[in-house]
């Protein structure tokens, strides 16, 4: 196994690392254009997966009220 005769610098080793950040993009606009989201997974403002409605939404009791 490789053994350096000396130590690498700090800024070396920081270098090296700038290219393994996580990436900021969070997703794509979900198909029904209500929010960004993951693919695959359902639309937490809707309740909808592949144009099916999964999961029952509660509206706020503002929005009731209105």
């Amino acid at each position: 196994m490789a053994h350096p005769k000396r130590q690498h610098s700090k800024q070396r080793s920081r270098k090296r690392r700038t290219h393994q950040k996580i990436a900021e993009n969070f997703g794509t606009l979900s198909t029904t254009g209500s929010s960004m989201g993951y693919q695959h997974r359902v639309d937490p403002v809707t309740g909808m997966y592949k144009g099916r409605q999964i999961v029952a939404i509660k509206l706020k009791e503002k929005e009731e009220k209105a």
